[in-house]
């Protein structure tokens, strides 16, 4: 993936990804200087200037976050081939009414146990860009972008959403 010019709030089509996707990438920074990178399947975008994920099981994020506060969140779409990275200070939430806020918008709109989570973090975006495959530079278009791996994904789980049983 390749990075474009950086935007910066979080734009409408960014806000799509990531309500769609809901899988964002993290990364921070371990204590010892190296990365730390870590799936979250609870991203969201807070408001125009925040992504949110939750803490269900996440010691060596929330611990870097709380050393260094430096963050970035890649999200991208599969089958498009296309996403953003967002670049920031997160915030780890653990009490307080932001937090409540925080757990109401995934109970309500995630379907999320509140009690599940140790932790929100709340990530202050101060910049954002395009998140744009290599193979847009060889002309293809998003629609034969998307119909190739369409057809790779289905092959892999037997065309209808299951994985395909072992021979």
């Amino acid at each position: 993936m390749t990075e474009d010019s950086t935007v910066s709030p979080i734009s409408g089509d960014m806000k799509r990804v990531v309500d769609e996707q809901r899988l964002g990438f993290v990364a921070t920074i371990c204590p010892d200087g190296t990365a730390n990178l870590s799936p979250k399947g609870s991203i969201a975008v807070w408001d125009d200037a925040h992504l949110v994920f939750l803490d269900f099981r996440s010691p060596g994020t929330i611990g870097n976050l709380k050393t260094n506060p430096s963050v970035e969140v890649n999200v991208v779409d599969p089958i498009r081939r296309k996403g953003y990275r967002f670049k920031g200070q997160g915030s780890v939430l653990s009490g307080g009414e932001l937090f409540e806020r925080v757990l109401d918008f995934f109970e309500r709109d995630r379907g999320v146990r509140r009690n599940r989570a140790r932790a929100a973090v709340l990530i202050r975006v101060e910049a954002a860009a395009p998140l744009i495959s290599p193979i847009y530079d060889l002309g293809a278009s998003e629609e034969e972008v998307s119909a190739s791996w369409l057809d790779h994904y289905l092959s892999l789980y037997g065309g209808a959403g299951t994985p395909s049983p072992a021979d």
